[in-house]
């Protein structure tokens, strides 16, 4: 494979701008898998109700999705950009009335707030990031712009992990605060800023769908990106929903305590941004496709064999927690190359596409699955049933892309 350039120099400082939101939702969406113990144990709540973190959050990705790609066609990714980092400092400090109230619906009021926000960051992001720069280094360079996520991702478990779980009454709205001044401080960088709109060609431009529906429906005709879509979804039921699980599963085991469980959390993330880097390096050697395939196997593998071996022998919390921290390693790469692999040609469909790509985090929901099987069944391995199948499907989305060639 010709090694081609990561991006231009035209492009350098855009591609900056842009990567640092990477972080930003990568910590948002963290400190979900901290707070779903965190009501557990405050609140008196059952994993099942708690699920519900995860549940209004990744609810509001799939209601905001359209409205968002609909917002970025019409004002381009900078504004767009502008109003999912106010929407996501409104939220962060709606956690401070929630907080003196105590009641577990503000909470989730405040979380879809957030939610609304990042899908509109998400949704401009990830595909500005592939447009700024050659078309054949796009899996990489969103695979680096998603690094960054990566570390935000591994922070803040044990940021705001060693915050709630060392001690009683810790104010959960303290880091959404200092977050919402943060956001507000990138919000005004962005407003100043002039972020180029990239132009691009379509074959089946905007205009010869008479309304915003057909054009949506249009795309999902098309079989290339609705495996892209499906595959995207499965990788999201499976990733969210091991992230969410991760503190529930080690503690339930008996094998961690939460604040140590949060701390393992956060290694495990540092390896999946470390996983990020290497596959942003990989990909300028190897095709996308191929390295997607690699990893999917690894992925199948690794949940299998915690399946099959977490209640065989004495070694089996260090096996099983190592298994695990495989796993964060193998997926690390799934998200971004499954989104700019399923992007690739879309032309002028690529904002459009990019806001139903961007309604997959719903699969975030599937935590509310694995939550109720491990109530009803009484085992806490049974669940993992449910990431399994994800990565599956990612399997054969990969290995028809390897067939196809891209």
């Amino acid at each position: 494979m010709k090694k081609v350039s990561l991006t231009e120099r035209r492009y350098l400082v855009p591609f900056v701008l842009i990567t640092s939101l990477f972080f930003l939702w990568g910590f948002a969406r963290a400190i979900l898998d901290v707070l779903n113990k965190h009501f557990q144990t405050e609140l008196n709540i059952s994993l099942t109700q708690s699920s519900l973190v995860q549940v209004t959050t990744y609810l509001g990705y799939f209601l905001m999705a359209l409205p968002a790609g609909m917002l970025i066609n019409r004002q381009g990714y900078r504004r767009g950009v502008v109003t999912g980092l106010l929407l996501y400092a409104l939220g962060a400090l709606l956690f401070v009335p929630s907080s003196a109230s105590g009641a577990f619906s503000g909470y989730l009021v405040a979380l879809f707030v957030i939610a609304c926000g990042l899908v509109v960051l998400e949704t401009a992001a990830n595909p500005y990031a592939t447009l700024l720069g050659p078309a054949e280094t796009a899996s990489s360079r969103l695979n680096l712009s998603q690094s960054f996520n990566g570390m935000g991702s591994a922070l803040a478990p044990i940021v705001v992990g060693g915050l709630l779980f060392t001690g009683e009454g810790a104010d959960v709205s303290l880091p959404y605060v200092v977050m919402a001044v943060v956001v507000l401080l990138v919000a005004l960088v962005f407003y100043k800023s002039q972020l180029p709109e990239i132009a691009t060609t379509d074959p089946s431009p905007l205009t010869s769908h008479p309304s915003p529906l057909t054009f949506h429906l249009s795309l999902l005709k098309d079989r290339r990106f609705l495996f892209g879509l499906l595959a995207l979804l499965a990788y999201e039921v499976s990733e969210i929903s091991i992230n969410s699980y991760f503190v529930n599963f080690t503690t339930g085991m008996g094998w961690l305590s939460s604040a140590t469980a949060s701390y393992v959390l956060g290694l495990s993330l540092f390896i999946f941004m470390g996983g990020r880097f290497l596959g942003s390096w990989i990909m300028r050697q190897v095709p996308a496709q191929r390295v997607l395939l690699w990893c999917a196997c690894g992925s199948v593998v690794s949940i299998a064999l915690l399946i099959l071996t977490s209640h065989l022998s004495s070694l089996t919390s260090h096996l099983s927690i190592a298994l695990l921290m495989a796993n964060y390693l193998f997926e690390a790469i799934m998200f971004p190359t499954i989104f700019s692999l399923t992007l690739s040609g879309m032309g002028e469909r690529t904002k459009t596409a990019s806001s139903l790509l961007m309604m997959t985090p719903v699969g975030g929901c599937g935590f509310l699955l694995m939550a109720l099987m491990a109530d009803a069944s009484g085992s806490l391995v049974l669940p993992f049933l449910i990431p399994l199948v994800g990565y599956l499907v990612v399997l054969l989305f990969a290995r028809r892309r390897v067939r196809e060639g891209r």
